[in-house]
């Protein structure tokens, strides 16, 4: 890969922005006009550029529908109180990328590349930045093999793609959860580190049913045990005991969390005490009993920071403390203060765009 100027663009003759609505976005509902799109083939990639947002033509052999080779991302872009356009960690993001690559025995992407194709493609549709507090623009890197035949083995075909899309808050409401243990979401020398299109697939169930019983998500727990806590839903877990933040320590079994990273980091730098450790169900349910003041919450680049409400433990409820002087508010108004620029990016995670005339 050269520079950015080497991604050549074809613009879409119609803007669609006139569609979106800012007061009513729904997550995952409405792409912006162009997407970025190159292909691996012979052993490297090729082709990079970026085309009006629309469907895939890909064979019905193509590898990745068959046998789950599949990767993506998540990733923000955020305009902030001055109007500039930044995107939030992409540097963290591509490790992980490749990461998922590499245990799904796919191909890295080059940085160079995955910058490039995230840097054009927001320049480009810049107008698609939302200003309004709250808001922010998705955007979803994602990998899938394309190699036209059927066997179980690794394809040496691929397709690199980028897509953004204006979005508010993933959950708008605190959530009400359940322990699972029953299902697993992951088990240890498993995929779930791995942000891989199986991991989802595998959990919708479970979920479905936690859904139908009244709860938003589930917590899930150890596949060995099913006692000690991992994750919640499609987010990384915290507590807050006795003034401690505590999440579970990260393993092949539990994804490596930009935002989780994000709030340790801020925590640590503002003097709150911090422990990864293992939180058992029932060490939970302990501290509940006692009478202690416990918040939990749920975090990830989509749901940012998402208070839960209701814990069913094996039948038996459970309520935690949403209170506005929660710490789970003062670290996400922190964090979204180095979003939107009002507080200065001492970490240098804000990637900035230069903008420029279209």
């Amino acid at each position: 890969m050269d520079t950015m100027t080497s991604i050549p663009i074809t613009r879409t003759r119609q803007s669609r922005i006139t569609e979106l609505d800012i007061d009513h976005l729904v997550f995952g509902a409405t792409p912006t006009d162009h997407m970025f799109m190159a292909a691996f083939r012979d052993g490297g990639w090729q082709n990079p550029q970026i085309v009006p947002f629309g469907d895939l033509t890909i064979s019905p052999l193509a590898l990745g529908l068959h046998y789950g080779q599949t990767v993506f991302e998540g990733l923000k872009a955020y305009r902030t109180a001055a109007g500039h356009i930044h995107l939030f960690r992409p540097h963290r993001h591509h490790a992980r990328l490749n990461r998922s690559l590499g245990r799904m025995g796919m191909p890295a992407v080059p940085e160079a590349l995955f910058i490039d194709a995230l840097h054009r493609l927001v320049e480009l549709d810049q107008d698609w930045v939302p200003a309004k507090p709250g808001t922010s623009l998705y955007l979803r890197p994602l990998v899938i093999a394309t190699e036209p035949r059927l066997g179980v083995k690794i394809s040496e075909e691929y397709l690199f793609i980028v897509v953004g899309m204006p979005m508010a808050d993933y959950y708008t409401g605190k959530l009400k959860v359940k322990v699972e243990t029953r299902f697993s979401r992951a088990a240890s020398g498993g995929t779930g580190a791995a942000k891989c299109g199986g991991n989802y697939g595998a959990a919708f169930y479970p979920a479905q049913q936690a859904k139908s019983g009244g709860f938003d998500q589930v917590l899930w727990t150890d596949a060995t045990h099913h006692e000690f806590i991992e994750e919640s839903g499609t987010m990384n877990i915290f507590f807050v005991i006795d003034g401690i933040l505590i999440t579970p320590p990260l393993s092949d079994s539990i994804l490596d969390g930009v935002t989780r990273d994000s709030l340790l980091t801020l925590a640590r730098a503002g003097g709150i005490p911090v422990e990864e450790r293992k939180i058992s169900y029932k060490a939970l349910e302990k501290a509940f009993l006692s009478g202690k003041a416990i918040e939990a919450f749920g975090v990830g680049t989509a749901a940012m920071v998402s208070p839960i409400e209701v814990i069913d433990i094996m039948g038996k409820t459970y309520y935690p403390s949403v209170g506005p002087d929660a710490l789970m508010y003062r670290l996400k108004n922190e964090l979204q203060a180095i979003h939107t620029g009002t507080k200065k990016d001492s970490y240098y995670w804000n990637y900035i765009i230069q903008t420029v005339l279209q």
